[in-house]
């Protein structure tokens, strides 16, 4: 069997983009080059490996034993080709260099955008990339530089800033209200279409209690993709879950707000060894102050919904007395 060389890295890249990609042809897209190539990098690999990367079947490509053992290596190898291409940037040009940033689907898509244009408009010489994965990023690998989480850091290596708690409730669109009205209690759920998950149930230390388990068979619509869930909600499909943050963007109207409430921690997060580098602390100070701000406006937003469902007339007091 040919001996496996540091040369060999290229044909390992190809082996990597099929794992992540699922077949030659988007493989091929991901890394730029064309479907032969990549069937011949496989091909040459396997022969000098000595054994199958891939079983070929009706369905597609199915990786052996060996191409699954082999990804965890691939993927580490592959964070650290990443890591090494944005240092070298960087270290090139001290004004600019890329910064990838990762979080969660909602905050990534809704909350982000805007934030990471105010950065960009500010310092555009850094690149900006973004991640977007409910799977957390492992920043240890430099599978990004700086991650935005809904938990506690638990690594010892990563310099971290909590930037509050988010708050996480039932909301529906104005519409579907207008047409359903809202449940008065929990009992009254199973008479409303539910907006939630399809595969497995999200972890929140059991602060949920609705009287039953919490499984994807109570939901009318089920979606893994947060994204897709928000969309639904706004679309008037029915009632689900979302963060107040994101709610409060597209007027969703609170549900059950004081019995179904959940409380997450947000925290800015890097690898310590990162702290000294200029873009880096940028965007690390730049997103903790954008968030921080975010989190300031809800609280705010949630103090003047209470304040006027406690004395509608102090809430308003432009309105004459009596027209609330």
């Amino acid at each position: 069997m040919p001996s496996i060389t540091a040369a060999d890295w290229d044909l390992f890249q190809s082996l990597h983009a099929v794992l992540e990609a699922g077949s030659l042809s988007a493989a091929a897209r991901a890394r730029g080059v064309t479907q032969p190539t990549i069937g011949r990098h496989i091909e040459a690999l396997e022969h000098r490996l000595g054994a199958p990367l891939f079983l070929r079947s009706p369905r597609g490509l199915r990786p052996t034993e060996l191409a699954l053992a082999l990804r965890p290596r691939l993927e580490d190898m592959a964070a650290a080709a990443g890591a090494a291409l944005r240092d070298v940037a960087g270290a090139a040009d001290q004004a600019g260099g890329a910064v990838r940033v990762t979080a969660s689907e909602l905050i990534g898509c809704e909350v982000l955008p805007p934030i990471l244009a105010a950065f960009h408009a500010a310092h555009p010489a850094v690149e900006v990339e973004l991640t977007v994965s409910n799977r957390q990023a492992d920043l240890s690998r430099r599978d990004a530089d700086i991650a935005v989480r809904m938990a506690r850091p638990t690594q010892n290596a990563l310099v971290g800033r909590r930037i509050g708690m988010v708050n996480l409730g039932l909301y529906a669109a104005p519409a579907y209200v207008a047409r359903h009205g809202a449940p008065a209690d929990f009992t009254a759920l199973d008479d409303h279409p539910i907006v939630g998950f399809d595969g497995a149930a999200p972890k929140f230390d059991g602060q949920i209690d609705i009287g039953r388990p919490i499984t994807r068979d109570i939901f009318a619509f089920r979606s893994d993709s947060d994204v897709a869930q928000l969309a639904a909600l706004r679309a008037g499909l029915g009632i689900g879950a979302c963060p107040t943050l994101v709610a409060r963007r597209y007027g969703l109207v609170p549900i059950l707000a004081e019995r179904f409430a959940i409380e997450m921690e947000m925290w800015v997060c890097m690898p310590e060894g990162l702290r000294t580098t200029p873009r880096m602390r940028l965007m690390f100070d730049h997103l903790a102050a954008a968030l921080s701000e975010e989190l300031d406006a809800v609280r705010a937003c949630a103090t003047d919904t209470k304040k006027a469902a406690a004395d509608p007339a102090a809430a308003f007091p432009n309105i004459a007395p009596g027209a609330i």
